[in-house]
């Protein structure tokens, strides 16, 4: 019984070592193998037996894209002005063998490239230009980092500034800077308005003048065509009433001639005549001799009839 324990003994020692050996790599991971302290191969996703006593994992490695957020760093401008950047960039492991052999410490290599990189690049350009070319020192830092990490089997994919901190003087300076700025498009845009008002107050202004002229054209020409028409109507008339006295004589003789007056009845029309004559504006009256008889026998009628 004893000769089989110690057998026993040794298969299970050597199925929990096999046990342990086994490994399983999950998604977006690899393992770095090393046997006897030399690179052998990288797993990938699935189950791997690690051989015992021979083999080691080096490295275990994330494949996702992965965030270095970096505190502020101190900055000089070109015009001498110190600032602080707090800078995030977004890389990915593409070459665990190279991750793990490239370089010692890679994070701290990062950071501490990131912050070289962003030095050089800040102490070209002068304060406004850094304020202004975010996008450009983006882009120029990532294709930089991107370039000196790649011997380490890493990718930058993104390179963001996420905070540029002037001095505090350098800032109230600035504000003060927007401050007047914005009262200067303040007073611009009020002045245009009020400019804008007075031009509308102007062409309103005009426009009245205009129709008010053009109301009191409209009214003299109807009053003067009212006068015209009156002074027609009453020319008419008066044409008309002259040629209802013309016939009105015309038939009288008419019918004057037509009786065969004598010479009495024709000396009394003239009489009649001359007391129309008499009734206007003339200071003097001529009366033919012929009148004269029958004027004062007319009289003496006159006056028997009185009596």
């Amino acid at each position: 019984m004893e000769k089989y324990i110690i057998p026993a003994v040794i298969i299970i020692a050597l199925i929990l070592v096999l046990i342990k050996h086994i490994h399983v790599v999950k998604q977006s991971h690899a393992y770095v193998i090393e046997r006897l302290g030399a690179f052998k191969s990288v797993w990938g996703v699935g189950i791997h037996v690690l051989t015992p006593f021979l083999d080691r994992i080096a490295k275990k490695v994330s494949l996702k894209e992965q965030v270095l957020d970096y505190p502020p760093q101190p900055v000089i401008t070109k015009d001498n002005v110190t600032m602080q950047i707090d800078t995030v960039v977004y890389f990915q492991i593409t070459d665990p063998k190279l991750y793990a052999y490239g370089v010692e410490q890679p994070m701290i290599a990062m950071e501490t490239l990131t912050a070289t990189t962003l030095r050089n690049i800040i102490g070209d350009l002068e304060l406004d230009q850094t304020l202004t070319s975010r996008d450009v020192i983006n882009t120029k830092m990532r294709a930089i980092l991107d370039e000196a990490t790649d011997p380490w089997g890493i990718k930058v994919n993104r390179v963001e500034l996420k905070n540029i901190l002037p001095p505090a003087d350098i800032q109230n300076s600035m504000e003060k800077q927007m401050k007047a700025e914005r009262d200067r498009r303040q007073a611009i845009l009020q002045a245009e308005g009020q400019k804008h008002s007075a031009i509308l107050v102007a062409e309103g202004q005009k426009e009245s003048a205009i129709l008010k002229a053009s109301a009191e054209k409209e009214a003299a020409i109807l009053k003067a065509e009212a006068e015209k028409q009156a002074a027609i109507l009453k020319a008419e008339g008066e044409a008309q009433a002259i040629l209802a006295v013309q016939q009105a004589t015309a038939d009288a003789l008419k019918l004057l001639n037509e009786a065969h007056p004598n010479e009495q009845v024709i000396k009394l029309k003239a009489l009649e005549s001359m007391q129309v004559v008499a009734n206007g504006q003339s200071t003097k009256i001529i009366i033919p001799s012929e009148l004269q008889g029958l004027a004062g026998l007319a009289a003496g009628l006159k006056e028997i009839v009185k009596d």
